[in-house]
């Protein structure tokens, strides 16, 4: 006989500067995930706007601000546009193998390129090996980190040039964190292609959705999200398709190309 389910004790944070907005404040609800029904919890929790980091479930619970929105694409009616398009034709011989979520020094140099070029101020800059292998590492669900590799002529590995650690949920892949060489002089748009990839296999997973986190309407930083459709959002009636305006501009300069 399996144990029995138990509700989730949750907890909030302390308000803190918001990373996104200037002059707001965050602050979170979280649980812990864990035991025997960690994935089913991780589930129900990322229907309702939550995201998981290590073995903790997250989501905002501002006092007085609710910009953060969960945003999904709906895999199976999904069809790239032209630029996207053309990104799979130049990124798509790339090597693509999900791995167990364990963290190796190659992924760690990788990290920190990215971090230094495109966050350099960030929340992780001062992640470290340790902080980056707890990242990957400490999960109880199921987990694994998707590289992204050039092809070589015998088939040995290639030089890595892409990650994302990955969840597999019940209704599609939650997109924990991506990272990729920001510098690749042949490779424009790997961050736009990681999510294409993404795209493809849930659908070709029978899985619907694929998670892209929290949008925020005006946030440069997030304006790459607005450009995969069709796109849902979650509000206070479940889920539903919006069209959110998408600006090239912007997001060729912060993530995608």
């Amino acid at each position: 006989m399996s144990a029995p389910f138990r509700f989730p004790r949750f907890f909030v944070t302390s308000p803190a500067p918001c990373p996104y907005l200037a002059g707001k404040t965050e602050r979170k609800v979280f649980t812990e995930l864990g035991g025997h029904n960690a994935n089913e919890l991780n589930d129900a929790l990322g229907r309702i706007g939550f995201r998981r980091s290590q073995s903790v479930a997250y989501r905002p619970s501002c006092a007085d601000c609710s910009a953060c929105v969960s945003v999904r694409v709906c895999a199976n009616a999904f069809a790239p546009s032209q630029s996207q398009k053309r990104n799979l034709r130049r990124n798509g011989d790339l090597v693509a193998t999900a791995c167990k979520p364990w963290a190796t020094d190659e992924q760690y140099a990788l990290l920190r390129s990215y971090l230094q070029s495109r966050h350099p101020n960030g929340g992780m800059a001062d992640m470290d090996e340790q902080d980056f292998a707890d990242m990957v590492e400490q999960t109880p669900v199921d987990s694994y980190m998707i590289e992204y590799r050039e092809p070589t002529a015998d088939g040995s590995p290639g030089r890595l040039v892409g990650c994302c650690l990955t969840d597999r949920q019940g209704d599609g892949l939650s997109m924990i964190y991506s990272f990729f060489d920001t510098a690749h002089p042949l490779r424009e748009g790997l961050g736009t292609y990681i999510i294409l990839d993404h795209v493809q296999r849930a659908a070709g997973a029978g899985l619907p959705y694929v998670y892209l986190g929290y949008w925020i309407e005006g946030s440069a930083r997030m304006a790459y999200k607005a450009r995969f459709r069709p796109l849902e959002k979650l509000g206070p009636d479940g889920w539903s398709r919006f069209e959110p305006v998408a600006s090239d501009r912007i997001a060729a300069i912060f993530e995608l190309a």
